[in-house]
């Protein structure tokens, strides 16, 4: 009896030490989020390259947790703000944070 009691302890003990190695801690992705982020970056940087008005080519996409961050430069005002338009445009996009330079 004494036996299966420590056996069974040891098991409970694994299967917390297991599950719990798995968890995710403050400012980590899960598996999913990290996906469905890469998704919007993609989809966020092949629309840039459709629409002839923003040089997909000069601006880098980020996505985090939802928020799509625009870096790099724009030739002017009217192609930041309409890059910034085409991201808020992506389904799944949560909040866009402009940070391209206007030169």
């Amino acid at each position: 009896m004494k036996l299966r009691t420590a056996l069974l302890a040891g098991l409970t003990a694994c299967a917390l030490l297991i599950t719990t190695g798995c968890a995710v801690t403050r400012d980590q992705e899960t598996v999913g989020s990290y996906i469905d982020d890469s998704v919007i970056t993609s989809t966020v940087k092949s629309r840039f390259f459709d629409d002839k008005s923003v040089d997909g080519s000069a601006v880098s996409v980020e996505t985090l947790n939802g928020t799509v961050i625009l870096s790099g430069f724009a030739k002017n005002a009217n192609e930041k703000k309409t890059a910034e338009s085409i991201a808020w445009k992506v389904k799944g996009v949560k909040a866009v944070k402009n940070d391209l330079l206007v030169r």
